[in-house]
């Protein structure tokens, strides 16, 4: 689709727009333009990161990944110099000499690293590939594209365009040095190679990475290329990936990976596609493509509400997304409900500097006025058919479902795990991400607990829990006027003494959820149902409470409550203090009916 009409557009017209100034350069009226309140960020900003010099990145730092599993290590003095950077362009183009000096430090010390890919990235997972004990450190000779090094490129393509005539007065031979760096490190690997498995040649299961790649070369492309033609070719070659990219994504444009992750999928679409409308003068646009307004609209259809959002998967609970893309998404879409959700939560340029250091979005940000802000229009209910999510809205409740499988993107075996929220609060959560480490995406991601099945809404059978891998997964799934059935049974270790497991969960017009499992089992066995709890609960006659809610136990069922403190800094930003895994237990012999009522307090 992106390939073929880049193509058509070239044999028509074939002149692309070299250069283009996608942002005011430094001195340019429009900085002077810009809002007190984002001022006031970059000069707060600046003052903290101008006394804090541009860390060391070590040797001993990238061998932590391999050596102990952490990856802060390298990651936190890789982050800081490029978060330096961007704040330093920003108070240069707003005048500041000392922010100017800092600038200069910063493109040095990143053009001298010996790699610009982070030690968890220096693998590139393909068929043979060596394992990180084999290779501990990059191998300069052939540079390798990952997410960073891609971004790393853009950062530093967009300083040498916004500052051009100021670092050019220092010395020429600095904007030759950053041209030389990307062109070696990222343009010429990203036209030669065909290996990298982002690219979708000797792997098909892409996510994410291939469009939040491809976002950033191309950004980086067109303010480093002089020749329309080889600019050309290599957005044709980006068309081609992303293509292979939608090629995998669902009809119904969900994001398996979370909506946290539409920033890196979805939010890097719009990127490209917005690139790709410029240098094009609007002759390539997309935007009444099916598949492509699904997947932008994702972040409308996944909130929950109160800066919550759907989170199945690796994703937090309460994510950072950004809403200046989403509005410019509802923008292009002419989609009032999107806009407004953008414009709503649109935050500061801290914010936007805190996540990972997308310098050209900080810029988008800048530049992109948010207008009026709406109120929030009324939610509907969702059903992703490919994705097999539900979600269902009554009378200030929310019920979200899923079926799915347990191969997915960043997977957590949990399929028919569900969450619950009273008032856009949180109820029965879904415990969502932990700050990543050597484990998180290695052959023991299933010990670390909140990607277990025994830590989400779901029966334990036997003591047997679910099973990772695509073949684990719902079957029989049908979308119910208030919620969703599914046969789950598919999901589990298949030594479970399970023949059937079918479970049913309806939100009711008052909000009440009525959640039903019919389990038919081939031997006697003890079975749990785990609810993972927001606020401790209390017994209270045949149930109990947990804050805002009260539920409704089937006769013979014991509980018992295990506090899980949340120790982990990423989870802690959802989820501070405490979540309270709740185990109702009893024993069957054959078949049993079990249904939990779940209500406000």
């Amino acid at each position: 689709m992106i390939y073929d009409a880049i193509k058509a557009y070239r044999s028509k017209v074939g002149k692309l727009l070299g250069r283009p100034a996608f942002f005011p350069k430094a001195g340019a009226p429009e900085w002077q333009t810009i809002s007190q309140a984002d001022r006031k960020d970059i000069e707060k900003l600046q003052t903290r990161y101008h006394g804090i010099p541009y860390p060391m990145r070590t040797l001993t730092g990238f061998l932590a990944f391999v050596e102990t599993g952490s990856r802060k290590m390298d990651e936190d003095p890789y982050f800081l110099r490029r978060n330096k950077l961007c704040v330093s362009v920003l108070a240069a183009c707003l005048g500041d000499e000392e922010a100017f000096r800092d600038v200069l430090d910063g493109i040095w010390c990143i053009c001298e690293e010996s790699s610009w890919v982070i030690s968890a990235h220096n693998i590139n997972p393909v068929p043979g590939a060596p394992t990180p004990k084999d290779k501990p450190v990059p191998d300069v000779t052939q540079p390798y594209i990952d997410l960073f090094s891609a971004q790393t490129g853009m950062i530093l393509s967009l300083t040498s365009y916004l500052l051009s005539e100021r670092l050019d007065e220092v010395s020429p031979l600095l904007r030759m040095r950053i041209s030389h760096e990307i062109r070696r490190r990222i343009l010429e690997p990203y036209m030669t190679h065909e290996d990298f498995w982002w690219m979708g040649v000797l792997r098909t299961d892409l996510c994410n990475w291939t469009p939040w790649i491809v976002s950033n070369v191309m950004m980086a492309a067109c303010l480093e290329m002089d020749s329309s033609e080889a600019l050309g070719s290599l957005l044709e070659r980006s068309g081609l990936f992303l293509d292979r990219w939608l090629n995998v994504m669902p009809a119904d444009g969900g994001c398996d990976e979370g909506a946290g992750y539409w920033n890196m999928a979805g939010g890097a679409l719009l990127d490209c596609l917005e690139l790709l409308a410029f240098v094009t003068d609007e002759q390539v646009t997309f935007w009444d493509e099916p598949l492509i307004r699904n997947i932008l609209m994702f972040p409308e259809k996944a909130e929950i509400g109160n800066g919550w959002f759907l989170n199945f998967a690796d994703c937090d609970a309460r994510p950072y997304l950004s809403g200046e893309r989403i509005q410019a998404a509802g923008e292009h879409l002419h989609d009032e409900v999107l806009t407004a959700l953008g414009r709503r939560i649109r935050g500061s340029l801290e914010k936007e500097l805190a996540d990972v250091p997308h310098f050209s979005r900080v810029l988008r940000d800048l530049f992109h006025p948010v207008g009026q802000t709406a109120d929030a229009p009324q939610k509907a209910d969702v059903w992703f058919p490919d994705l097999e999510v539900r979600i269902v809205r009554h009378a200030g409740c929310t019920l979200a479902v899923k079926g799915g499988h347990n191969g997915e993107n960043h997977n957590h075996n949990d399929v028919g795990s569900f969450m619950y929220y009273v008032d856009d609060e949180p109820a029965i959560v879904d415990a969502g991400n932990m700050t990543y480490t050597a484990k998180t995406f290695s052959s023991e991601r299933y010990t670390i607990w909140n990607v277990r099945s025994v830590y989400h809404n779901l029966p334990v059978v036997a003591g047997f829990e679910q099973t990772a891998g695509r073949e684990y997964a719902a079957s029989q799934v049908k979308a119910l006027p208030d919620g969703l059935c599914l046969q789950i049974e598919g999901a589990y270790d298949r030594a479970a003494p399970l023949e059937s497991l079918m479970r049913e969960a309806v939100l009711r017009s008052d909000g009440q959820l009525c959640l039903h499992d019919r389990i038919v089992f081939k031997t006697p066995a003890d079975i749990e149902w785990v609810f993972m709890l927001r606020e401790k609960p209390e017994p209270d006659g045949d149930g109990f409470v947990s804050g805002k809610i009260r539920m409704i136990c089937p006769a013979g069922c014991r509980m018992r409550t295990e506090p899980i403190p949340v120790e982990d800094p990423r989870m802690q930003k959802s989820f501070p203090g405490t979540l309270y895994r709740t185990v109702l237990s009893r024993n069957v012999k054959d078949t049993v009916d079990m249904e939990f009522i779940v209500g406000r307090a």
